[in-house]
Parts: C-alpha cells; structure tokens; sequence
C-alpha cells in the first residue's frame, strides 16, 4: 500500500500548474493529516464543523481550511474565525449569515456558490436562474463581509463519462458567465472553479476544473480510529 506522501506525490505530478488540491480529510485522524502536511499538503477539506474545529485547534496554524460539507446556519460561528474557504454555499440566508459571522471576526470569509449539476436527488446546490437571483439582489449587494471566489458542483456518481464531462461542461459555461457579468461587484471575485473528487477529477481538469478534492486517492480507504 502507497504511503499518504506517495499518493500526493503522484496526484500533484499529474495536476495543471493552475489547479489547486484540497485534501478531503474529514473521518481522518490528526497523525494522518500531519502525514500529509510533512509532504507538503497545506489544503485540507473537512464536511462537519465540529470535527474541522478541533483539528484547526490541534493542527498546524498555516493549514488553509475548507469546508466542503452542507452548511447549517446556525454552526458558522463555529468557524467562522478561521476558515479559508466555504465550498457550498446554496443560499442567500446562508450568505447572510456567513456575512454576519465574519463580520463579528472582523474577516471577509471567501465562499464557492454551489450549483445543482447532476442527476441525483441528493445533492444539494441551486439552479442558474437562482443563482443569478441571488447575485442580482441588493441583499446581497449590501454583503460585505463576504467575497464569492467562484463555483462548485458535483457531477452525477456514474460511470457514464459522457453524462460527467456534460454537467462540469455546464458548470463551467455558468462560471464563465458569472465571472464576465460580475466580477465588477466588490464581493465577487470569481476565479475559483471546484469540481471534480477521487472518482471524476481527470475529467473535470479537462473541463475547466481549478479546484479538486480528493480524498481516499490521497489516503487510502483504511479506516482510523479518530483522536479523542
């Protein structure tokens, strides 16, 4: 088996100099997180608050800190002193609470709008006419404490490469458009396009990806008994 440093090694070979890795780390123990730093890996993703909390608490200071997960309201001012960047952003109420948040840590958090690609139910993410409400409402005019980076989206979990290469060709044409339409506001930055995991990230480079995450390809899918 591949130690975590090979995995990275290997990854980052293969990646576009313009593309950024953010290793999913969520489930994983402190000692492999450390593992992956000590090779360089400064960007790690985590979907649960709490968990992500205690790690930034326990780990290094210059690790960068995504969240990657579906975000409750009501737990953002758990992270909201040190979070890097929010990945999945699917509401307006939500940006107003990240904005308040920020605001009270005295930060501008950066966030990625998610969008609804795929054929599943279970995603979450907003469609392009919603997306388009949000950026054109004065609400979201008045945020300043926030700054959109960019998009993410999760294509469909099939083997289907032609339905996946679809929907990133997609996300990548409502990025382009945001990006030229918007990028004049104060708080949006549009630069950063997050798509593609363990399973899809090939094809999502090729798409127009700048961003991905993965995570059992970086370490394993050992199961670890995680710190106390």
């Amino acid at each position: 088996m591949s130690s975590i440093a090979e995995n990275l090694k290997r990854i980052k070979t293969n990646l576009p100099e313009q593309v950024s890795l953010v290793a999913v780390s969520k489930t994983k123990p402190n000692a492999a997180i450390l593992e992956a730093y000590e090779a360089g890996q400064r960007i790690f993703g985590e979907n649960k608050i709490q968990e992500m909390t205690d790690k930034y608490e326990a780990l290094p200071k210059d690790i960068e800190w995504h969240m990657i997960g579906h975000v409750q309201r009501n737990k953002v001012k758990y992270m909201a002193p040190f979070v890097t960047l929010i990945h999945a952003v699917d509401s307006l109420r939500l940006l107003v609470e990240i904005n308040k948040q920020a605001e009270r840590n005295n930060r501008v958090i950066s966030c990625l709008l998610q969008l609804f690609i795929a054929d599943e139910e279970t995603k979450f993410g907003l469609d392009e006419t919603e997306l388009m409400e949000i950026l054109n409402s004065e609400e979201f005019k008045s945020l300043n404490h926030i700054k959109i980076q960019g998009l993410m989206g999760m294509a469909t979990f099939t083997a289907n490469q032609d339905q996946i290469k679809r929907e990133f060709s997609t996300l990548h044409a409502i990025f382009e458009k945001v990006k030229s339409t918007y990028n004049h506001l104060p708080n949006v930055a549009c630069e950063t396009l997050s798509m593609g995991m363990s399973n899809d990230y090939i094809i999502a480079i090729e798409c127009g990806s700048t961003l991905v995450r993965i995570g059992s390809t970086i370490f394993g899918d050992r199961h670890y008994e995680l710190n106390k």
